[in-house]
Formats: structure tokens, C-alpha cells, sequence
């Protein structure tokens, strides 16, 4: 029994004993010395472990009495997740050394933080639901204050750890009530002891969770802490939180309730469904007044949660699919934008003005034509796969007869493309500047021009993610 259970958990446990014994290297062979080879390392491991669960067999597997499986849902969740965070680091190098905090805990507390994202995709026992969670939180925490010399850092990593420390409360706060109704922390176990109804105790469990979830995925109304984060956190970290993490809350949250709330489906699909219009409107509005380019990314991440959360309150097989495909092509976009993100500097500092772009399409083509295309795609314009991944959640929305929520998110999507054109305007209509160092990472470049290109290419063929998605959302309802 010992022996499957670590076979199942094995690719978390490599990368637990990777960065445990990349931590003890790195304090004796120096904190800088150390540092840039431990960023290739992490992510040449984060891509092994993603072809390896890519191309592991099909099936569930169960640890520790069903308290962690291992299934298409979760080795999906998986596979991006590490990618995105192969990606992150790569294009990050480079900024981390031009600020001087190319640090070797920068790699490692990443490493820590997608263990515990692995964990939160496979929990099926609240009790692990919280440990990947909390080991995912308290990384990122730190990564937020990495910059320990900048005061928008040190209060951007406060302000995280506050609010996600009050988050992490009011979820245990929901799980302990549903331990104390269903005398179970099995997800399997919670199902059961619901019946073919769900008691008024264990509904009030299940909306303190919802709202500790909530706080996670940076939906509104709990959204607070996202524009502030965002801004004063290294960028580096700004493009982590915007990847990885959704991936692995959004997961977390889809098998949460599709598998221990099953029967309050009703319940939970107005929540989800309020939480979705709010995000979606407020993403929409609220960034229209930003010209720190970094909040705007932090408004948009919100309304983009809103349409995910679109497709989880369908609470179908088709819905999971949707929300999935949507959440792969957002941080396909994302990843795109950060790289470029990364790269805008005057005179060797970082620049995060959306002025500054004003007129970019002169000083450099390519760049400006890429970032065209992923602004498009985010704001969900024909023919880019970002309008196609708007379409499978409204669709899935429109099935579930959750009519009035589609159109909703279409007056929303409508309201959101005006602060992604602005950007566009700027480039090519802008009034003259002083340019913007014209440098750029190879590897920044090459991520930003693949991810474009994904962006067109991807409308005449996905490359068969569909296919992919709809065998993970189906392993989810078996």
C-alpha cells in the first residue's frame, strides 16, 4: 500500500527533494554565485516533470485512502502548470539581474510553490487541500517582498500575507464546519453524508470555503489585494502570480465542488455565478482609469477569472472543458505580455508607464505587432484564440441555461477590450516619446513571439487542447 502511494505521489516528491537539496547547495556555493544556474536547473526540472506526467498512463490512481488522486484532471492542471512556471523563470532572468536580486531562494520558493499547486490539483481530503495550499501561499507571500530594498515590495508582500492569512482562515474556518457536519475530510466522505440534500451546516461550510477560494482565484468582491500586489511586486513575481497559481486555485476549486458538492449544485452554481458577473464588471471598469501597466494586468487577471468562473458555474462536463481551455489560453497570453512586460526600460530602469509606448511600432515592428496580437486575443477579438476561449465559456453557460450570466460576460468582454485597445492606440497613434530602451532577452523575445503566434495559429487549430481538456473534465465526473 506504502510502496503505490509513493509511486503515485512521485513526481511531487522529486520535486520536494530537488528543491531541498538545490537549498543546501545553493547556502554553500554562495546566494549569487548560485543563482543563475539554479534558474536553468528549476526549469529544466518543472519541463522533465511536465513530459513526464504528460506521458504517464491514463487512468486514476488514489493515495493514502483516497486522500490525493492522481488523474487526466489533475496531470492536466499539472502539465500547465509547470510549464507556465518553466516559462516564468526563463524570461525572468534577466530582469532579477538587472535589479541586482537575482537571488538563488528566487528559483526555490517557485519550486515550493508549484509543489504545493501540485498538491492543491490532487487534494481530495480538505486536510490536503490545505497543506498544498498553505505551502503554495506562504512562497509567494515571500516572493511578493523578494526586493527587500523597495518599499512598494516590502508593502505589497504585507499586504498578501494579511489578506491571504484572513483567506486561509475563513477556509479553514468552512472546512472544519463541514468536518464537524460530514464527520469526514474525504471529499468522497462529504458527498456522501450530504445525501440526496445538503444540510443548512454544511452549506454555511461550504460559502466560508467558497469565499477562502475566492480570496485565491482574486475574484471579486474579494479582489482587494490583487492591483497593490501586482504593482509593487517585482515583476517577475507579478507574471508568476498571474499564471501558475490561477491554474492551480481554479483546479482546486473545480474538483472542491464537483466532487464534494455535487448535490448543492444549485447552491453553489448563484454563487459562483454572482462572483462571476462582479469580477468580470468590475476587471472591466476598474482598469479603464489605469496607466500603471501592471495594475491594468491586475484588473484584467480579475475579469478574466470572472469568464473562467463562467464556465466552473455550469458545473458540467462541457463547463470544466471550457473553464480549462480558457485558463490554458489566458496564461499562454499572459506569459506573451509579462515577457514583454519585463523588457520595458528607459535608460536602464524599469519603466511600467503606458505612456511610455506611445508610438512603439516605429522604434521596434516586430515587438509592437506581437503585442498587437496578444491585446486582441485578451480582449477576445475574432478571429484570435482568445475570442474562441470567450466563446466555449459562453456556450457552456447558454447550455446550462445560465442565459443572463452569458450576456452579461458579452456586455463585459465589450466594456474590457476598450482598456487592451488603448494600448494598441498608443503604439501606433500615440503622441512621440522618448523611446524605450530597445534590448530585449532572446528567450523574452522568443516566448512573446511563440505565444503570439499560438494566439494565431491557434484559431485554425488548437493543437488539439480541446481534445485534452475534455478527457481532464470528464475524469472529473467519473
Amino acid at each position: 500500500m506504502i510502496a503505490r502511494d509513493i509511486a503515485t505521489l512521485l513526481p511531487e516528491l522529486i520535486l520536494a527533494g530537488y528543491a531541498m537539496a538545490a537549498l543546501l547547495w545553493g547556502v554553500f556555493a554562495g546566494r549569487f554565485r548560485a543563482a543563475p544556474v539554479l534558474i536553468w536547473m528549476t526549469a529544466l526540472v518543472f519541463a522533465g516533470l511536465a513530459a513526464w506526467i504528460g506521458f504517464s498512463p491514463e487512468g486514476t490512481r488514489t493515495a493514502f485512502g483516497g486522500a490525493f488522486t492522481d488523474d487526466a484532471f489533475a496531470r492536466f492542471s499539472k502539465v500547465v502548470i509547470l510549464g507556465a512556471s518553466a516559462l516564468t523563470l526563463l524570461i525572468s532572468r534577466d530582469f532579477l539581474e538587472r535589479e541586482k536580486i537575482l537571488k538563488f531562494e528566487f528559483p526555490l520558493l517557485a519550486a515550493f510553490a508549484v509543489l504545493g499547486m501540485m498538491i492543491m490539483v490532487s487534494a481530495s481530503d480538505l486536510m490536503v487541500l490545505y497543506m498544498g495550499l498553505e505551502l503554495q501561499s506562504l512562497s509567494l507571500y515571500v516572493l511578493a517582498a523578494f526586493h527587500r530594498n523597495d518599499l512598494r515590495s516590502t508593502e505589497a508582500g504585507i499586504k498578501y500575507f494579511v489578506l491571504g492569512a484572513l483567506s486561509s482562515g475563513l477556509l479553514l474556518f468552512g472546512a472544519s464546519l463541514t468536518y464537524g457536519y460530514s464527520g469526514t475530510t474525504l471529499f468522497s466522505g462529504i458527498a456522501e453524508a450530504a445525501g440526496g440534500s445538503t444540510p443548512f451546516g454544511l452549506l454555511y461550510g461550504l460559502v466560508f470555503i467558497l469565499v477562502g477560494l475566492a480570496f485565491k482565484i482574486s475574484a471579486a468582491p474579494f479582489h482587494m489585494w490583487v492591483p497593490d500586489v501586482y504593482e509593487g511586486a517585482p515583476t517577475p513575481v507579478t507574471a508568476f502570480f498571474s499564471t501558475a497559481p490561477k491554474i492551480a486555485a481554479i483546479g482546486l476549486f473545480a474538483r472542491l465542488l464537483i466532487e464534494a458538492f455535487a448535490v448543492a449544485s444549485a447552491d453553489w452554481q448563484l454563487i459562483l455565478a454572482i462572483l462571476a458577473v462582479s469580477s468580470m464588471f468590475l476587471g472591466a471598469i476598474a482598469a479603464i482609469g489605469q496607466r500603471n501597466i501592471k495594475r491594468l494586468m491586475a484588473y484584467s487577471s480579475i475579469a478574466h477569472m470572472g469568464f473562467a468562473l463562467m464556465g466552473l458555474a455550469a458545473g458540467t462536463p462541457d463547463g470544466i472543458r471550457a473553464m480549462l481551455v480558457y485558463m490554458v489560453i489566458y496564461v499562454v497570453m499572459n506569459l506573451g505580455t509579462f515577457a514583454f512586460i519585463l523588457a520595458m526600460r528607459r535608460d536602464g530602469w524599469a519603466v511600467t508607464d503606458i505612456d511610455a509606448l506611445s508610438m512603439y511600432s516605429r522604434q521596434a515592428p516586430a515587438r509592437a505587432l506581437a503585442l498587437l496580437v496578444l491585446m486582441f486575443s485578451l480582449a477576445g477579438i475574432v478571429p484570435m484564440v482568445g475570442f474562441f476561449a470567450k466563446f466555449y465559456v459562453f456556450l457552456a453557460a447558454v447550455e446550462s441555461g445560465l442565459i443572463l450570466l452569458a450576456i452579461a460576460g458579452g456586455i463585459a468582454s465589450v466594456i474590457g477590450a476598450f482598456y487592451y485597445l488603448r494600448i494598441v492606440y498608443y503604439m501606433y497613434f500615440g503622441e512621440p516619446t522618448d523611446p524605450l530602451d530597445n534590448r530585449m532577452p532572446a528567450t523574452g523575445f522568443g516566448v512573446m513571439l511563440a505565444s503570439a503566434a499560438i494566439m494565431v495559429i491557434g484559431a485554425i487549430n488548437l493543437f488539439n487542447l480541446v481534445e485534452f481538456a475534455d478527457v481532464a473534465a470528464s475524469a472529473l465526473f467519473s
